[in-house]
């Protein structure tokens, strides 16, 4: 599974801008001290430094504020996912950063058509493993053994085996295990080909091991903590080896069975996080690069990244004076192993591999009620960002090019709603005709009436069950509001308790939404709110890559 972080097209995560200058943190887990060793430290005639960076590197924030503090420098950090760094770099040198951290180099290639990022440096790696429940990989016999991907399929078409994972077409670790998977069940090519993804036995064998995926999610910090806050839910999860250790500390202090890391020996892929400049043509801003480059690979701040899970050695993919109770070998951290990552294949058979994934029929379909606040509140710029939202979707030319195509599988439930739920427009799979004639649809709503958010969403429910089982699918609801609710959360969370499967409600917001309201929705149901008051496109977006 390659550590593509960034190779797709997220991720979707929600952008945070973290402003982290002279007012920042000045330490980093207690460790107060400079890595300057008392020399000077430069000065800079442009302080203020932006980056964009996958939301895997959060964790650092705390080296990031002591760097801004000791050098006088205002770093601003931007969290994206893989997809959002990509389409960032197309703009080529209008783009208003002076640096991308995304988790893996492919997606500095496939953004970077102007040739505007250079001086990368690889900053640390990080695995993409399983990460298997300790009484789970005991019963299957993983622990301690070399495990190849054909175990983890057996084990799966078995109905021994399930796990979540983040889609292949939004987030670094779902697309590094997608490949992984391809890579080895091809029979572990010198690099897959065209010719390897025609293959129907291939398709049909990564078909079944994704069917198995039994959670799906746009952001791999996200998936982290879901999978822990649920643990009783979930068997396992592909991840970084640096997620699996963070959910490890929270679970056994919790006294709950450890996560084991199982490394596929013939597919296993590497995060390489990569920190790139990108030359706007300022010699200040390379020199700020440059010294926050040799800031991270400096020896202290090395250890403090490895501390933190990752492996920063100086040389490979090795973890040199790792804590073991951080790269702890009871759960299955292996520091001495060899790692042997996958080779990547070319630009274009990798983005046909994901064309495949999102709309060739591998990926478990999707089920989604989309629930259209169509009240009069929304009139005007409300009622046209959801039409805008939807035609990202439906309009086949739009979807393709952030990757959330529906397939021929995906079934599609929209509930226009204000005080009562409206007409229900339903559909399945992705004839161009057919979704033209969806398109119309919404594009002909109005604006009009009172809002009753619980009702849309019970009825869109009440049509899903007509579609019949959906133990093969992901269901979800999408529900995009500007207004607070009337009627009551409780006969929302009697609906989801009578549905007989968990079906998450990610929230998009438009306007003065009553974001309490929605929380309160997305925890009962274990979704999430989206903010769309600054880019419903990229809320929207965002939303459709946890389904």
């Amino acid at each position: 599974m390659i550590a593509l972080r960034s190779l797709l097209l997220g991720t979707l995560g929600t952008a945070l801008l973290l402003a982290v200058g002279c007012n920042g943190s000045s330490n980093s887990g207690g460790n107060a001290k400079s890595v300057s060793g008392g020399n000077a430290l430069p000065t800079y005639s442009d302080k203020a430094f932006q980056i964009v960076s996958g939301s895997e590197n959060e964790a650092l924030k705390p080296i990031l504020d002591r760097f801004a503090k000791e050098r006088g420098v205002e770093l601003r950090v931007q969290y994206k996912g893989s997809i959002d760094i990509m389409l960032d770099l197309e703009q080529g040198r209008n783009l208003p950063y002076d640096a991308v951290w995304p988790a893996n180099s492919l997606w500095i290639s496939l953004g970077d058509t102007e040739k505007v990022v250079k001086s990368q440096e690889s900053i640390m790696h990080s695995p993409v493993v399983f990460g298997v429940k300790q009484s789970v990989a005991k019963r299957l016999g993983w622990i301690g053994k070399e495990v190849k991907i054909a175990n983890i399929l057996k084990a799966a078409q078995a109905g021994q085996f399930s796990f979540a994972m983040t889609s292949a077409t939004q987030s670094n670790s779902g697309a590094s295990a997608y490949l992984g998977f391809l890579h080895a069940l091809a029979g572990s090519p010198d690099f897959l080909t065209s010719k390897n993804l025609a293959d129907l036995q291939l398709q049909e064998k990564t078909k079944a091991l994704l069917g198995r995926i039994d959670r799906s999610s746009g952001s791999s910090g996200w998936l982290k903590t879901h999978v822990v806050e649920n643990y009783d839910k979930f068997q396992a999860m592909v991840n970084y080896e640096s997620l699996i250790i963070e959910a490890n500390k929270e679970l056994t202090a919790q006294g709950k069975e450890p996560l084991i890391a199982i490394y596929p020996t013939d597919g296993l892929s590497i995060s390489d996080s990569p920190l790139g400049y990108v030359d706007h043509g300022s010699q200040e801003k390379e020199k700020i690069f440059t010294d926050l480059v040799a800031y991270l690979k400096s020896e202290l701040v090395r250890k403090e990244i490895i501390g933190l899970g990752r492996r920063a050695g100086l040389v490979g993919f090795d973890a040199k004076d790792a804590d073991p109770a951080v790269f702890n070998p009871d759960w299955g951290i292996d520091v001495n192993r060899v790692i042997a990552p996958i080779p990547l294949p070319k630009e274009e058979v990798l983005r046909e591999a994901l064309n495949l994934y999102q709309a060739g029929g591998l990926r478990k379909p999707s089920a989604t009620i989309f629930a259209l606040d169509c009240s009069g509140s929304m009139e005007g710029k409300g009622i046209t960002q959801l039409k805008e939202a939807m035609t990202l979707l439906l309009d086949p030319i739009k979807s393709k090019k952030i990757l959330i195509q529906p397939s021929s599988r995906d079934i599609h439930i929209i509930v226009p709603f204000d005080a009562t739920p409206r007409e229900v427009i339903a559909s399945k799979g992705n004839d161009p005709q057919m979704l033209k004639e969806l398109l119309g649809k919404v594009q002909g709503l109005q604006a009009g009436g009172e809002t009753n958010i619980y009702a849309a969403v019970i009825g869109g429910m009440e049509e899903l069950k007509k579609a019949g089982p959906m133990d093969g699918y992901f269901p979800a609801v999408i529900l995009m509001t500007d207004g607070r609710s009337d009627g009551s959360i409780e006969s929302l969370r009697e609906a989801l308790q009578n549905q007989g499967y968990d079906i998450p409600i990610f929230s998009i917001t438009f306007g003065d939404a009553d974001e309490r309201q929605l929380q309160d929705i997305a925890r009962i149901s274990g979704g999430k709110v989206f903010d769309g008051r600054k880019d419903m496109a990229k809320a929207f977006r965002d939303a459709k890559g946890y389904n």
